[in-house]
């Protein structure tokens, strides 16, 4: 019996010195927790750990401007953005973030490097590097360039999209197009005037994004 009670201490003492380790803590509402282990524990799981997800259901981070992380942190945080992913996967895991953890992370992901991704055919290349730099004046839609910088690397709280996965680029546009999941942003009056085949060009560009350009 006194072996049982010693095993079982033992066996709860280690659980607690590795819940109390903050540098490999998965702990999100302990505030002590540094951003980079919060980002190496939790967020690389999907994310991938340098911020260049392999899946595309789960955009890539790395080198994304820290305005736009930090807005889309505190929409997950405040339940202000609702498209399905969103709310499935980071409502709850941004539910206890502090401000300060918040910024933390979006320091840390800016900081990575983006790496290159899957390319596509040339002629989906050359129609989507069309529509992003001069747009499509037919409907009047803007050059996507002027508010995702010519090198398609954000600007402020507009996101890098330069090696995003298409897949994903391509959900978000539709979710743009159809619901108000993600508020307060022009991409709502934009999206609905570009076609299915346009989504694809100008997003295929934007995954296979030239590295020399």
């Amino acid at each position: 019996m006194k072996k049982i009670f010693l095993t079982l201490a033992i066996g709860l003492a280690a659980a607690s010195s590795g819940c109390a380790n903050v540098e490999r803590s998965r702990d999100l509402a302990n505030p002590n927790v540094p951003p980079a282990v919060t980002a190496v524990q939790v967020c690389s799981i999907c994310h991938g750990i340098d911020g260049n997800s392999v899946s595309p259901n789960f955009p890539r981070l790395a080198g994304q401007q820290p305005a736009y992380i930090i807005a889309q942190l505190e929409n997950f945080r405040g339940q202000h953005r609702a498209d399905p992913a969103g709310f499935e996967y980071m409502w709850g895991l941004s539910h206890h973030l502090t401000d300060d953890q918040i910024k933390g992370l979006a320091e840390h992901f800016a900081k990575q490097v983006p790496k290159p991704n899957a390319p596509v055919d040339a002629t989906l290349m050359a129609a989507g590097k069309e529509i992003y730099e001069k747009g499509l004046p037919t409907k009047e839609v803007p050059p996507c360039m002027a508010c995702h910088g010519p090198k398609a690397q954000g600007i402020a709280s507009f996101p890098r999209l330069a090696n995003q996965h298409q897949d994903y680029l391509i959900k978000q546009l539709q979710v743009f197009q159809r619901t108000n999941e993600r508020p307060n942003t022009p991409m709502t009056q934009v999206a609905h005037l570009i076609s299915p085949e346009e989504m694809e060009a100008v997003t295929g560009y934007l995954q296979a994004f030239p590295n020399d350009k």
